[in-house]
Formats: C-alpha cells, structure tokens, sequence
C-alpha cells in the first residue's frame, strides 16, 4: 500500500457480522492487518449487491471449515452461495475501501439481523454405516 502510514492512521466504520450474532458497528484501522485479524485470516472481498459496498471475509472460510454465516441471494432472495465465518460490510471509494454512510449500516444492519443460517454438524461416518444396516433390516 502506498503512504501506509497514512492509511495506518485512519479510522473506517463498518458493520460486522458473526455467525449467529446480531451485526454490529464497529470501527477499525484502515489497514489490512485489522481486516484480517476480524475475519480471522486472508481477506476477500465480494460486490453481491448494487451499492458502492464491498462483503469482506475470510478467503478460506469454507475450506478451513469456519461455521455457516449468512447466504448470498439473488435479487429474487433465493440464496446461491453461504459465507462462512465473520465477515464485514465496507463502503468503498474509487480503489478502497471507506466507511459506511449511516443509511448504509441501517440498511445491512436490518438485512442481516433477520437472517442467520443455522448450521447442522455433519454425522461421522462411522455412525451412519450402523444406521443403513437397521434400515435393511426392517426393510427384511
């Protein structure tokens, strides 16, 4: 980053959402290692929507296994992809990211506090062998 120490200095109000939780404003360092310390890992930024707003989160979220967050849906709500593990909303301008303005956070803040995935643990193996096994049985 050019003038990092510029950029260090500056403050950016975004709005976080965790799995399970209600999202919330918070202001963090313009800088890449806060971003990456609140998604916890290498960060990737998404443009689902119309607004001048970016989705970042984790880039390995799934392959690390992180919990399901919220989905991605079309203009017709129908979902086709899940974040997984926290991520954040961030304005932008011209080539970075930037706060958000206050209609922004309402609107996010509302969309992704009456949506959360709730997410099942996938049964081991092992215990789903046995389980076929009983169904034969009573197919018998």
């Amino acid at each position: 980053m050019k003038g990092g120490t510029r950029i260090s200095t500056e403050k950016m109000k975004v709005l976080v959402v965790r799995p399970m939780e209600l999202p919330a404003v918070q202001e963090i360092d313009h800088t890449l290692s806060a971003m990456q310390e609140l998604v916890g890992g290498t960060i990737q930024a998404v443009y689902p929507f119309d607004d001048p707003v970016a989705l970042v989160c984790n880039d390995e979220g799934k392959l690390l296994g992180l919990p399901w967050n919220r989905a991605l849906t079309d203009d017709h709500g129908v979902p086709y992809d899940i974040v997984c593990g926290t991520f954040f909303i961030a304005g932008l301008k011209e080539d970075d990211f930037a706060s958000l303005t206050e209609q922004q956070i309402e609107k996010y803040q509302d969309k992704y506090s009456y949506e959360m995935i709730l997410s099942v643990p996938k049964q081991p193996q092992a215990q789903k062998k046995p389980m076929k096994k009983e169904k034969h049985e009573y197919e018998r």
